[in-house]
């Protein structure tokens, strides 16, 4: 799986964010189903093949930990953000989006709605 860093364009970012790019369908499936943890410094982003509330929804099935969740426009803005509890059934954004980025809940405070998010090769 290929990996970015994740930029806050808006706002600087407390340390880097290195997330695994998923754009398969098993790969946004299986997202963090059966991790024990995620890292401070890693996440996933989801890449779904067009802009849509719908597909854009998430569940938290077989997720043992909380994670923030940060849904992302095909501009890079974020249009919606939550924490998400783990074994929840769903979640979908207020708005029409393309990636959804899954990180430590810690680091959720450091993205907000209509901020400017920019994924670089790593």
């Amino acid at each position: 799986m290929q990996e970015v860093l994740i930029r806050n364009q808006t706002r600087p970012l407390i340390q880097p964010i290195r997330a695994g790019f998923c754009v398969s369908f098993m790969s946004r499936l299986r997202g963090f189903m059966f991790s024990k943890e995620v890292g401070e410094e890693k996440g996933l982003v989801l890449v779904q093949e067009s802009e849509t509330r719908l597909d854009a929804a998430i569940h938290m099935f077989f997720v043992p930990f909380d994670l923030g969740v940060i849904w992302i426009d095909k501009q890079g803005k974020i249009v919606d953000h939550c924490l998400a509890k783990a074994w929840q059934p769903f979640y979908m954004p207020a708005r029409p989006a393309k990636y959804i980025l899954e990180i430590h809940p810690q680091r959720l405070a450091e993205f907000q709605t209509g901020d400017q998010v920019i994924f670089d090769a790593a």
